[in-house]
């Protein structure tokens, strides 16, 4: 029987989701944890690779229990939050169609990555601190070339290993938000110093949302015009664009599937 599982990590501890020969990994320890507890070899399959330090809300992956194996949901859950680190979290475990596939069932992913603009301790581990001015308007404007179909190489990690680059992106927006203890506890700050950009795709390659913020952070500074953007994307390499930005304050924040309701 098949089972769709919903979880959050921390990848600060972890080489990303993907099972590594070496290093701790999410897919790693979920299997390693759902083997012991069924008594059966366990494979997990999960809606996208996360790289070494990216964190996750609300991801889905799914796994198979072979017939005659007893897998009540709530017992696992339990038993998984009790022995996976504390990284990670299991939110919900359920029975799922056959046919049900955490990644190739996935219409669109959704990527946001954080950033503050001035020093803040209570930021350090899960956003980015950018030191330079930067004009939103400008990276928003260079943002929204990035709708629709494109290859999408120039963002790309040197030697993966995709059949293609072309990936078509839904949304892509930078915002103005307020942390918690800006919001509950006074911390001071102005109306601009913590922003975010939200991007959702049908699919991504890798290391491709952090060169994208490195890139648009050179548009915001006024390094780069938003017209060097357009040729990036047009027909730019991975040694075109801009530097990658540190994978501590970037979340996949959702998965997408098709309703049957």
């Amino acid at each position: 029987m098949r089972f769709i599982l919903r979880l959050s990590y921390s990848g600060a501890s972890s080489c990303g989701w993907q099972q590594q020969k070496t290093g701790t990994s999410i897919q790693g320890e979920l299997q390693k944890t759902l083997s012991m507890l069924l008594r059966c070899d366990i494979p997990v399959t999960g809606a996208g690779r996360t790289d070494a330090g990216v964190n996750a809300v609300n991801y889905i992956a799914h796994f198979e229990v072979p017939d005659g194996v007893q897998a009540d949901p709530e017992f696992l859950k339990y038993k998984l939050n009790a022995i996976l680190p504390r990284e990670v979290a299991v939110h919900e475990i359920a029975p799922a169609d056959a046919d049900f596939h955490a990644r190739f069932s996935a219409l669109s992913r959704e990527y946001h990555y954080f950033i503050h603009r001035k020093k803040d301790p209570f930021m350090e581990s899960f956003s980015h601190f950018c030191v330079y001015p930067l004009n939103m308007e400008r990276m928003n404007r260079a943002a929204a070339m990035l709708l629709g179909e494109h290859d999408f190489k120039c963002f790309e990690k040197t030697g993966g290993n995709n059949l293609t680059s072309l990936c078509t992106v839904y949304e892509a927006v930078w915002e103005s938000y307020s942390p918690t203890h800006v919001s509950l506890m006074g911390y001071p700050a102005g109306p601009d110093d913590y922003i975010v950009f939200r991007i959702r795709a049908n699919r991504f390659l890798r290391n491709m949302v952090r060169a994208i913020v490195g890139s648009l952070i050179d548009v915001g500074r006024g390094k780069r015009d938003t017209e060097w953007f357009g040729r990036l994307i047009e027909s730019g390499s991975r040694s075109d664009a801009g530097e990658s930005v540190p994978g501590k304050a970037l979340f996949l924040s959702g998965v997408r599937y098709l309703s049957k309701n």
